[in-house]
């Protein structure tokens, strides 16, 4: 007998194969889910191409035929009356390729020649200009296989709207009939029988908890017993969208509070979609470990797996979920691709409503859209927004006019929750009329992100840059001709132009210059690098640059010009090179903590244009302002009000200045601002703290000068450490250390400043759980500075009574080696103690870009062989320490069955790797 409730019969990747199944003839359901793959539901034999006989010819396991053709993405088919009465049953499934697999041109192109756009499939699959195509367009099963069994042949389907803890109804059910029923029982007057009492509600990332429950619904038959149950996670929380009238941009609201967006772009986690519920949340929390809120589920990818929604749910990523149309391939390709979108409307329809439905009660997914660049034809359009039209509940604002009596009872909708926008360039998304106003997708000059006409729109769905990846995934993924580096053209103009390998090219390489928009090569700007390590490293030092000041330009300007961005893409589904903040092996680039650091909810940073001070503000706020002076009094600046698109820009004469970042809900008081300068030599010549200030919530607020720049002995490269902290517990809130040049000037100082030592002191403590390891890594920069006593008058942040600055070392102790004292000390079986390492070094200054890294330790290493242990969590990486500073770094991790993992220290300015664990 077989067991009641769903049965997976395979998971993956599934080419063809046979699976024996055991099943009495109850009511039972196959449900697949399919690539762009027609198929025939003939008995239990699922073939694209002529259904089998019942011939003598015929294999001997075909034992009935059910006609019919399904195609698209999502299936569920009975099987009832065709199982074998004896319960031994056999499943075939047979997959070809999509009717339209379409061609490939020399010179490439978006989707190729946009044929597979005929198709309800994934358009990826013939390659774009981030991607090489896939040879078989992924031909097969990329979900589950599974059997669904029943007591009763009935199917209960419906849109809970509220729960109760515990609820029974007894229903009457014709044999053969298919019935809809609500729980509770809907009512006229908009009463209710369920009532939840002040439920925990669920938040995105960086504005609470994700607070879920679990509904169970189960099925009896009277006098039988149980016939069927489902149960699903949730969380109470209610999303809203509008076009804002200060911004022009779409506004989100979660729970009633706004949320100012930074996310990113989501092709899928692998081309070749070998997905697995472990790659899914490593994906899914690299993204909340970036501190970003929202992902986009771009329309020529995936309706994901089930495990990606429910790992967004978890860690409280915002989910846009498009529909599978481009520009591209769906009417505005070059050359114009199929006007008309998919040839099936239909089939179109179908796959969208069963993707409704397969997600609707995710309380992650926040918005529909119709398409990539592009809006579906006119009568799938028309139906979408009829299909997902709100509730009046939840329209923005809440429509509480007239009778609420008279609203529909809220399950006859098929979503009611969340909006529907018909293109991911309109109503409030770049200019909000479908132009192509997203963009753009190369390196740019840092401080452009900060000026005023870097981008016109309110809301930047796509805006893109480079991503190269650390030497050892490039060595790890591509032959030895690919480790050859580009080179590095003089152009008459000065600029330089970049000659990449032909591996590169073929991987999509970006290249760091831009001479066409006056984009000095920001690789160069460190010097022309020796070999693939040194070029990999100043890429990474870029990397971080270009992302956090990206990210820091549109915060500078929250609510008062922009609502959001979104980063084409935060990661590549092959080994592609470019656009990525951690690379298909899933170790990240320095631009992931770049990220990191500029999408804190509560953050410090410097505004790299600096020739007018802004003073952004929620709308709520716009009309304060404007009706009192008393900020500008505050802030002793004598301003000109120009209002322009209801906002205000302030004038003023060109300084560096420094901003305090708030997206949390609650005011922010008893704070203060530490800034100090450091120069090459390891002394602090210039250091501020700002008085105690407050901070409103879901503002940025302009603070300080930073006059180093133009003060007379400025030195041509320098740091900037900025410091947030409470001003009564000197509690560090956010911190945030730059690399500057003067204007006009380069960072080529930095090459010489490799050559110093920096004394460290690194103690780890180490838990393990099973495999899982939780490593504590405190590190301090062990070095002097000549004005260190004045630094410490006012640095109310670092902690300097543990830190042992008094010890010095003799050249004869710097020969014994880079390691100079190691020790452990155990506490308890579960902790592996804590160990001790101390580098030598003689040197004052910045321990500068230090990154961790886990590798594994194993007898018969290959020569050349990537020992690295992926993926790794670290809660910082790619850090610089000044002199006296002290910090903690957490770092977790997976390791493989009889691998023990070992944990090194690299640097800027460290002649090689340190083994600190």
């Amino acid at each position: 007998m077989a067991k009641l409730g769903k049965t997976n019969l395979d998971s993956g990747w599934i080419a063809a194969r046979s699976t024996e199944i055991h099943l009495a003839a109850r009511s039972t359901e196959i449900h697949l889910a399919a690539r762009s793959t027609e198929i025939h539901l003939d008995g239990i034999q699922l073939t694209t191409t002529h259904p089998p006989s019942l011939s003598s010819n015929s294999s001997i396991w075909i034992e009935a035929v059910v006609p019919g053709t399904y195609k698209g993405y999502l299936k569920s088919v009975q099987i009832t009356d065709i199982l074998h009465p004896d319960g031994n049953n056999l499943l075939a499934v047979l997959v070809h390729p999509p009717d339209h697999p379409g061609t490939i041109p020399p010179e490439g192109g978006q989707g190729g020649d946009h044929e597979i756009g005929k198709d309800v499939a994934a358009q990826y699959v013939e390659g774009w200009d981030w991607m090489m195509p896939i040879r078989d367009r992924n031909t097969g099963i990329w979900d589950e296989v599974s059997i669904s069994v029943t007591g009763v042949s009935t199917e209960l389907e419906g849109n809970m709207f509220l729960i109760e803890h515990h609820q029974t109804s007894n229903l009457s059910i014709p044999p053969g009939a298919h019935i809809d029923y609500t729980l509770p029982k809907w009512h006229s007057y908009f009463t209710y029988m369920l009532f939840f009492y002040k439920p925990n509600l669920w938040w995105p990332n960086g504005m609470g908890k994700q607070s879920l429950y679990n509904v169970e619904i189960t099925v009896e038959d009277k006098g039988f017993g149980e016939s069927d149950s489902w149960s699903q996670h949730f969380g109470f929380r209610k999303i809203e969208s509008s076009i804002d009238n200060a911004t022009g941009g779409r506004l989100f609201k979660v729970n009633g509070q706004p949320i100012f967006i930074r996310g990113g772009n989501w092709i899928l986690s692998d081309g070749l979609l070998r997905l697995s519920k472990e790659r899914y949340e490593t994906d899914i929390q690299f993204h909340t470990d970036m501190n970003f809120n929202m992902i986009r589920c771009w329309g020529g990818g995936l309706a994901e797996r089930l495990e990606f929604y429910h790992y967004c749910d978890i860690y409280g990523l915002l989910v846009w979920q498009e529909f599978w149309i481009t520009g591209d391939c769906d009417g505005r390709g070059v050359p114009v691709s199929n006007p008309d979108g998919p040839l099936d409307h239909g089939l179109f329809l179908i796959c969208a409503r069963d993707t409704v439905k397969l997600l609707r009660n995710h309380p992650s997914l926040a918005l529909w859209v119709g398409g990539n660049e592009q809006t579906p034809p006119d009568d799938i359009n028309k139906a979408l927004k009829n299909g997902l039209k709100l509730h009046p509940l939840f329209k923005f604002p809440t429509d509480t006019s007239n009778s609420l009596k008279s609203f529909d009872d809220p399950s006859k909708y098929l979503d009611g929750t969340r909006d529907y926008i018909q293109g991911s360039m309109w109503d409030g998304f770049a200019n909000g009329k479908g132009d192509f106003t997203d963009g753009p997708y190369e390196i740019q000059n840092p401080v452009d992100f900060f000026k005023d006409d870097f981008y016109n729109y309110g809301f930047n769905p796509e805006v893109g840059s480079v991503g190269i990846p650390v030497a050892a995934t490039i060595r790890a993924t591509m032959p030895e001709a690919g480790w050859k580096i580009p080179l590095f053209k003089k152009l008459p103009d000065g600029y330089i132009e970049e000659v990449e390998n032909p591996i590169w090219k073929y991987h999509k390489y970006i290249p760091y210059s831009n001479p066409k928009k006056g984009v000095s090569d920001q690789i160069e700007l460190y010097g022309i690098p020796k070999d693939l390590d040194d070029f990999c490293e100043k890429a990474q030092l870029v990397n971080y640059i270009q992302y956090r000041a990206l990210l820091e330009g549109w915060t500078s300007r929250m609510w008062t010009k922009y609502t959001g961005v979104l980063i084409w893409k935060t990661q590549n589904p092959w080994t592609g090179l470019r656009s990525q903040f951690y690379d298909h092996l899933h170790d990240q680039t320095a631009g992931f903590y770049g990220c990191h650091s500029a999408a804190e909810p509560i953050h410090v940073q410097l505004n790299l244009a600096t020739y007018f001070i802004e003073v952004p503000a929620s709308l709520a706020n716009i009309k304060r302002i404007i009706s009192s002076v008393f900020l500008c009094q505050v802030l002793t600046i004598p301003i000109d009000h120009r209002h322009k698109k209801n906002h205000i820009i302030c004038f003023l004469v060109p300084v560096s200045s420094l901003q305090v970042v708030n997206t949390t809900a609650d005011e922010l008081i008893d704070v203060a601002v530490e800034a100090s300068v450091w120069d090459l030599d390891g002394t602090c010549p210039y250091y501020k703290v700002t008085d105690n200030i407050s901070v409103p919530a879901k503002t940025t607020q302009t603070t300080i000068e930073m006059k180093y720049p133009k003060t007379k002995n400025a030195k041509p490269v320098y740091f900037l450490l900025l410091k947030l902290f409470k001003w009564s517990n000197k509690a560090i809130l956010s911190r945030n250390f730059y690399w500057l040049h003067l204007l006009g000037g380069n960072y080529k100082l930095l090459e010489p400043y490799r050559k110093k030592q920096v004394p460290l002191k690194i103690i780890s403590d180490v838990m393990i759980r099973g495999s899982t390891y939780k490593i504590n890594m405190t590190l301090q920069n062990r070095s002097k500075t000549t004005n260190m006593e004045t630094v410490r008058y006012r640095n109310h942040v670092s902690t300097t009574e543990d830190l042992d600055m008094g010890e010095s070392f003799s050249e004869e102790k710097r020969k014994t080696g880079l390691l100079h004292r190691v020790y452990r000390n155990f506490s308890k079986p579960s902790n592996e103690g804590s160990k001790v390492v101390e580098t030598n070094g003689m040197d004052s200054g910045v321990a500068f870009f230090l990154r961790f890294c886990v590798h594994s330790t194993k007898k018969n290493m290959k020569e050349g062989e990537d020992t690295r242990i992926l993926p790794v969590h670290y809660s910082d990486n790619y850090f610089s320490m000044v002199p006296g500073e002290k910090m903690t770094v957490t770092i977790s991790f997976k390791v493989p069955p009889g691998v023990t993992p070992r944990v090194t220290l690299l640097g800027w300015n460290c002649e090689e790797a340190h083994s600190v664990y």
